[in-house]
C-alpha cells in the first residue's frame, strides 16, 4: 500500500489517498463506483461522463468479480478516510501494461486524483511488474480526456478499434460512430 496526496497545485484541503489492491469484497463499492463515474445524472458531475455516449451499466457485479479474480491483472483502490473514491484496472502482459476502468468518484473529479491514481497505476506498472510501457482505449469521441492524457505523456498509436455494438456488457450506445483510439506511454525503467 502506499499514501499520496492528491493533486499538485490544488488547495491543501485536498484528499489524502491510500492506494491498495482491491479484494473481492470490494466489488459492491467498485461497481458503484465505476458507474457512478460513467453512467447516468450522477456522472454528470464530474467531467468524465459517458452518458451521452452510452446508456446502462459501466460494469456489473459478475464482471468486477471476474476481474478481481483474474491473474496478471489487478485493480488498484484509492481510500479516502476509509471510503473507495478511485479505482482503475491494470493488465499485465509481454507489451507492458494496459490501464483501464479509471474512475474518480464524480464529485471528487478536478481534485487531483486522477493525476495520483495514473502515477500511482505507472509506478505499479513500472517498479512491481517491470514493464515498460503503459497502453490504455479511450472513445475517440473524448477529445478532452484524450487531451488530459496526452498533458501526461501519453500518445495515439494510430491504432482504433471499434466500439464492441451488440456486447451490452460495455453499456448501450447512443450513437452509432463510436470507436477507440490507442494511447500509449514509456514508463520509466525499475531501480
Amino acid at each position: 500500500m502506499s499514501t499520496m496526496q492528491s493533486g499538485e497545485g490544488v488547495p491543501d484541503d485536498r484528499p489524502k489517498i491510500e492506494f491498495r489492491t482491491a479484494a473481492t469484497a470490494d466489488a459492491p463499492a467498485l461497481v458503484a463506483l465505476v458507474n457512478s463515474s460513467y453512467r447516468g445524472d450522477s456522472s454528470r458531475q464530474g467531467w468524465t461522463t459517458e452518458a451521452d455516449f452510452l446508456d446502462g451499466q459501466r460494469v456489473d457485479a459478475d464482471t468486477m468479480t471476474e476481474l478481481l479474480g483474474r491473474t496478471n491483472s489487478l485493480v488498484l483502490v484509492g481510500e479516502s478516510e476509509g471510503e473507495i473514491v478511485t479505482c482503475c484496472e491494470l493488465q499485465r502482459s509481454i507489451n507492458g501494461a494496459y490501464f483501464g476502468m479509471f474512475s474518480v468518484r464524480p464529485d471528487l473529479q478536478g481534485a487531483g486524483l486522477g493525476r495520483a491514481v495514473l502515477a500511482e497505476a505507472e509506478r505499479t506498472a513500472a517498479l512491481e511488474w517491470g514493464c515498460r510501457l503503459m497502453r490504455m482505449k479511450v472513445l475517440k469521441q473524448r477529445p478532452e480526456l484524450i487531451a488530459w492524457y496526452e498533458r501526461r505523456g501519453y500518445t495515439s498509436t494510430g491504432k482504433t478499434e471499434p466500439f464492441p455494438y451488440g456486447d451490452d456488457a460495455f453499456g448501450l450506445p447512443r450513437r452509432d460512430d463510436l470507436v477507440f483510439v490507442e494511447l500509449t506511454r514509456e514508463l520509466p525503467a525499475g531501480p
